[in-house]
């Protein structure tokens, strides 16, 4: 982690007291960081900067500093409790949003603290990670995607990210083998050669064009390619592929695109199904056709069961989506996608999201519970 502590501290205080304090206190947060004390000449580049208000009487000497720091990001203010640093920070605060800047009190229990700064630095680096991102369109977005268009010049300002429209035609006219498996390797070599030739870091495909073009399927290469680091969405899904890379931006891996294909609003359960599955989500798999057409490889992953997080993020960042819960069992119903989850959310009114109100169709099953990161990041 990138985490850096810069301090504030009254001369009218005890500098003995104010150490051992500091160094009590500091020590029971339990994670690694850069102590920069009162030189903030690097303040602003590590993912996560954090200001311990160590003393009360530090409001003015904050006020002179702010002029010579960046405010254009937000502020962490650290607080132990102790020689009324909360009230200066409260002080500090109020000022910080009284002139539009934004700002937080780090502030409870030694735990609650901890937690809160993991998270903080997690979305941080994440942040990094997503900036100077190239995100590819590999043909225009399917025909039945009515709802999920998507807003370039936002994402760009919001996340850093550049999307790259990319034709098709240099896969639709791979000259295919008769064989499925070495076709199957045709697309991912040629989608791998689109990767590297244009300098992506992932990518949406408009795979059902391979369906009638090469009588064969991209769903073997995507699932490969997710499990090698790249983000690699279906059907030429923006706003999916765009909670892809924030997904893997937080966790490592891409998530799982899938259809709500089932929900039972009285129990809280979904049955999330696709014909691909990143390769580095699940213990095991199979392959079988592609569902609709028949036609190629299909993937059927399974994946374990435990706690996972679904999320949906739309074209313009204007909305998000974020529910928590377990995935309880993979199943293996013939009338579904080939990779079939059925998960439980923790809170099943949220299951009316689904019904009422949804962000297109496909949404990401993320492992783990990390909707407050999610939140943290969005917000």
């Amino acid at each position: 982690m990138n985490i850096a502590i810069y301090t504030l501290t009254s001369e009218l205080h005890d500098e003995k007291s104010v150490e051992a304090v500091t160094r009590e206190f500091l020590g029971s947060l339990g994670f690694e960081y850069d102590f920069k004390g009162n030189d903030y000449g690097d303040f602003g580049s590590h993912a996560l900067d954090l200001i311990y208000v160590r003393t009360g009487g530090t409001e003015g000497i904050f006020r002179q500093l702010l002029p010579l720091i960046d405010g254009s990001r937000k502020f962490f203010l650290l607080t132990s409790g102790k020689s009324n640093s909360l009230a200066a920070s409260m002080e500090i605060l109020s000022f910080l949003k009284q002139n539009g800047m934004q700002g937080e009190i780090l502030h409870g229990s030694s735990d609650y603290i901890a937690h809160r700064i993991m998270t903080l630095s997690r979305v941080a680096e994440a942040r990094k990670k997503l900036e100077g991102q190239r995100l590819g369109i590999i043909g225009r977005p399917s025909d039945w995607l009515i709802s999920s268009s998507y807003d370039a010049d936002c994402i760009r300002q919001r996340l850093g990210i550049e999307l790259v429209e990319l034709p098709i035609e240099p896969l639709t006219h791979l000259q295919m083998p008769t064989d499925i498996k070495a076709g199957a390797e045709a697309i991912y070599k040629a989608l791998r050669d689109m990767v590297q030739a244009n300098r992506l870091d992932g990518f949406t495909l408009r795979c059902f064009d391979l369906l009638t073009t090469l009588h064969n399927t991209g769903c073997l290469a995507l699932a490969r390619l997710n499990a090698e680091g790249i983000v690699a969405g279906c059907e030429g899904d923006v706003p999916a592929m765009l909670s892809m890379a924030i997904v893997r931006a937080l966790t490592g891996v891409s998530g799982f695109q899938a259809n709500p294909a089932r929900i039972d609003p009285e129990t809280g359960e979904i049955v999330m199904a696709h014909c691909t599955i990143p390769l580095d989500m699940v213990e095991r798999y199979e392959t079988d056709t592609h569902y609709e057409s028949g036609i190629g490889i299909g993937i059927r992953g399974y994946m374990k069961p435990g706690a996972v997080t679904l999320f949906k993020v739309s074209g313009d960042l204007s909305r998000h989506f974020v529910a928590e819960g377990q995935l309880t069992t993979n199943l293996q119903q013939p009338d579904l996608c080939r990779t079939q989850q059925m998960i439980c959310l923790d809170d099943k009114t949220q299951t009316n999201y689904f019904l009422t109100n949804p962000i297109g169709n496909h949404h990401i099953v993320a492992p783990g519970h990390i909707g407050e990161m999610l939140e943290e990041l969005l917000g």
